[in-house]
């Protein structure tokens, strides 16, 4: 069996493929791919294989426009780090996904259903896209947070947030109102807990709103920096690899 991993994750995507070996060694890791404009290049200029393990929310978008974008007919098996709101889907189109973190009887059981696929046949092309049109319906993402403050939790939307950073290890969310949350999660965590659409990853230790970007300044070696409405400590700096996907982002394309 010849297999695809997408994953944005390296370490998520080595747990994933030491898994797969240790299941059955012979099947053969053709690539492992990080982004969606990376997997939509690779399957337009190779040959596709046998099966496509992928997760769900990528760097640069959601997984489902590789699948738009291309003509993939394989079975394919869907990662997330939610919990059971995709459930009822892939069990009526009888599609496995596997809920992060991954562990290997799950993984054994996504691999048996594939092979039952396979025997049976399925047309499983046509089960992957009754699959996605369902998950883009019923996609959600976090509105409210609970935060722990001494003896009491206090309501935050995330409408309210302006940017979340990283400090010391300690993240925290500032607020229009320039409050400060400390938040239990990290920021790979909330990024999968926030619409992609309202908040961007700016770089390892920010994550910025839509809304609270002021202005940007162009940045020496092709690189911007996001001035924001709310006051920061320092620059928030995003890398030239990653300009034109933030004016992406920011213009709704």
């Amino acid at each position: 069996m010849k297999i695809v991993i997408i994953e944005d994750e390296i370490i998520a995507a080595e747990s994933l493929k030491k898994l797969i070996m240790q299941i059955d060694n012979t099947i053969e890791v053709m690539a492992m791919l990080k982004t969606v404009e990376d997997s939509i290049a690779w399957f337009n200029s190779n040959a596709h294989p046998d099966l496509i393990f992928v997760d769900i929310h990528l760097a640069d978008g959601s997984s489902f426009s590789i699948f738009e974008k291309t003509d993939v007919k394989c079975p394919v098996v869907f990662t997330t780090a939610y919990d059971e709101y995709a459930l009822k889907a892939f069990e009526l189109n009888s599609i496995y996904y596997l809920l992060k973190p991954i562990n290997k009887n799950d993984l054994q059981r996504a691999i048996d259903k594939y092979k039952s696929l396979i025997e049976h046949n399925s047309e499983y092309s046509q089960l992957t896209d009754n699959v996605i049109s369902m998950i883009e319906k019923k996609e959600c993402y976090r509105e409210h947070f609970l935060i722990p403050e001494r003896d009491k939790l206090v309501p935050l939307a995330a409408k309210d947030i302006a940017y979340i950073y990283i400090d010391l290890k300690i993240v925290k969310a500032v607020s229009y109102t320039e409050k400060v949350y400390y938040i239990n999660n990290t920021l790979d965590e909330l990024m999968n807990m926030l619409n992609p659409k309202d908040f961007f990853r700016a770089n390892r230790q920010f994550i910025i709103a839509h809304q609270a970007v002021k202005d940007i300044s162009l940045w020496f070696g092709n690189k911007i920096s996001v001035n924001m409405k709310v006051p920061v400590d320092e620059k928030i700096i995003i890398s030239k690899a990653r300009v034109t996907e933030f004016k992406r982002w920011y213009s709704g394309i």
